[in-house]
């Protein structure tokens, strides 16, 4: 294939990307963002991705496609096999043996008939990473499983921490445990990538996502299995500080946080009522906790008094953690004023796609962005012409 220079840390590296929607796509790019060279492999009808409507972006040859899809797939190439088709699953195969790292999010055991499981991958190449991400793991239970994110908050138990007290359980705004699981599928697929250079065998590594949800709850499923406490929705109090959520000010609500004793006494100096850091009620976390609802109104007198913007100013120079709630819009433009340059041009010319940086910065490797997300099978002969070679 005619490959761009690559400089990135997984330079030389090719990912064979079985999978779609979120989860590995996530992984994959986040790996083809590195300088892994990656073919993405779809059916003949695409990547669901692409036709999840509305947003679209408009193409230079007029066609629309979803902007989730343009989010998670750039870096990599396209070819459409019908895993139907005999021939197609010979390129399949041939791809699976030139591959180092593996990714298939199909239900469990559903590529075996196609010679496309971890056993008969490896059978022909022992140095194969092959990643499985799944809903709920490969057990016979588990396996018959759906494995869709808001099934895995629903069951998990995040919904029931998501929401007003008194109120209905609520999704989190983002498939969060999907780019979980893709989280985790990478550092899999690196850690096992570091042993086979020791080995010069590869491995299979399973990713679900209910086990990366029961993880990514850190203290919520803590507080259940190593105190025996099952955590309840709060709205958006924690349950294990205070000040920690939004309070009103004049004109809008500002987020502010107080993690230790220290950073209260500066908290509530900046207030102007510094007394309230000696009252033996709010002296400390665990005071603060058990009178947070005397506390709370003494908070929300002080702010009232001043716009959620100026009391930002000069509670961050105190040194106290605080932020206004922002659009998606204002989170993107507020990135750019910190100069964490958040957007990039992916592509150039017409083909151009911004995109969301990537949120690793090396300083010797960086990530680069070279190839706009695919077109369906836009790599296609390109790909099968490549196969082909020394087949």
């Amino acid at each position: 294939m005619t490959t761009p220079e690559r400089s990135g840390p997984l330079a030389g590296l090719l990912v064979a990307d079985f999978s779609r929607i979120l989860a590995g796509p996530y992984a994959s790019m986040l790996m083809a963002d590195l300088g892994a060279e990656v073919v993405k492999v779809e059916s003949p009808g695409g990547d669901d991705t692409r036709s999840w409507v509305p947003p679209v972006r408009t193409d230079a040859t007029g066609a629309t496609v979803g902007t989730y899809y343009l989010g998670i797939n750039r870096n990599k190439r396209s070819i459409a096999l019908d895993l139907k088709d005999p021939a197609d699953v010979a390129v399949a195969q041939r791809l699976a043996a030139r591959a180092d790292v593996m990714l298939e999010n199909f239900r469990p055991g559903g590529l075996a008939k196609f010679g496309l499981d971890y056993d008969s991958v490896a059978a022909t190449n022992p140095g194969i990473v092959y990643a499985s991400i799944s809903g709920f793991g490969s057990s016979v239970e588990g396996a018959r499983l759906p494995g869709y994110d808001l099934i895995v908050q629903a069951i998990s138990g995040l919904m029931s921490l998501t929401g007003s007290p008194d109120g209905a359980p609520y999704r989190a705004g983002i498939s969060v445990f999907d780019v979980m699981a893709g989280m985790h599928a990478t550092i899999g697929a690196l850690a096992a990538l570091q042993k086979r250079h020791e080995t010069g065998r590869g491995q299979h590594i399973e990713v679900n996502l209910m086990a990366s949800a029961l993880s990514g709850m850190v203290n919520q499923t803590s507080a259940y299995v190593a105190g025996g406490t099952v955590p309840h929705r709060m709205g958006n109090s924690h349950p294990s500080l205070f000040p920690y959520e939004p309070l009103p000010c004049r004109d809008k609500d500002l987020i502010v946080t107080a993690g230790n004793d220290g950073q209260f006494r500066k908290l509530v100096e900046v207030l102007g009522v510094p007394e309230l850091a000696d009252d033996e009620r709010f002296a400390r976390n665990e005071a603060r906790n058990a009178h947070r609802d005397a506390l709370r109104p003494l908070l929300v007198e002080r702010l009232a008094t001043r716009d959620a913007d100026d009391w930002f100013t000069e509670i961050i120079a105190a040194g106290v953690p605080c932020g206004p709630i922002n659009s998606v819009d204002d989170g993107v433009a507020f990135a750019t004023s910190v100069g964490l340059e958040p957007v990039v041009e992916v592509g150039e010319g017409e083909a151009m796609v911004p995109s969301i940086r990537h949120p690793i910065r090396l300083s010797e490797t960086p990530p680069d962005y070279v190839l706009p997300p695919p077109g369906l099978d836009q790599h296609g002969a390109e790909i099968r012409a490549w196969l082909e070679e020394d087949a």
